[in-house]
């Protein structure tokens, strides 16, 4: 399995996690169906449009409709089995968490692809996993999940630095995204669960 198939099913199952993410931000909101599915596609293509965009490519989403399709099937989910998911402690933030680390692994493989250096693909890789998510607080009216206290961008970072680490060591691609993708989940679940934080500026009020 080559490179840029890899890529492909990561975006394909990044895309579902981030979407299940985004619509259920919309259905706490008591958004209709349309306004579910905006968030879900929204975070979903969000982070991967920049990043092609930066790159001078075609947005990935543009270039066959599964993932405009494997959004719909996210709110299918979400309106059908939502009631079942919601008492799952933390269900949300898996999946969240889940598309963080793919989209962060689909950026960093497909700036790899394009030739480009891994300082680069590590930031490519940050903007494809915390991208979306930031156009989904602004559409929901909240403060962007990056500027919390709480770890979310660094975690796409340390993330990509594994997997530069693994790449280093002469590991497979596929061991590559494994560990890349344990590391960036750990550092998040860790993050949430002991209120890990960067420190807080201060200063006065403009």
């Amino acid at each position: 399995m080559n490179e840029e198939i890899i890529v492909k099913i990561i975006e394909l199952l990044g895309t579902f996690a981030f979407a299940i993410s985004g619509i259920r931000h919309a259905a706490a909101k008591h958004f209709d169906w349309f306004g579910g599915y905006v968030c879900g596609i929204a975070v979903a293509i969000g982070g991967g449009t920049i990043r092609d965009v930066m790159l001078g490519t075609t947005p990935f989403w543009m270039t066959t409709p599964i993932y405009i399709i494997c959004t719909a099937v996210a709110l299918l989910t979400v309106a059908f089995f939502g009631r079942w998911m919601e008492p799952l402690k933390n269900a949300w933030l898996v999946f969240d968490t889940l598309g963080l680390a793919l989209f962060t692994i689909a950026g960093i493989q497909k700036s790899l692809v394009m030739g480009q250096p891994f300082w680069v693909a590590i930031i490519m890789g940050c903007v494809t996993g915390a991208a979306g998510g930031v156009i989904r607080d602004v559409l929901l009216n909240n403060e962007p999940v990056i500027f919390h206290r709480e770890i979310y961008a660094i975690a796409c970072v340390l993330g990509g630095i594994a997997y530069w680490g693994g790449t280093a060591l002469g590991l497979s691609v596929g061991l590559t995204s494994i560990i890349s993708f344990f590391t960036t989940c750990l550092i998040r679940f860790l993050a949430v669960r002991y209120h890990f934080s960067l420190p807080i500026l201060k200063g006065e009020e403009v």
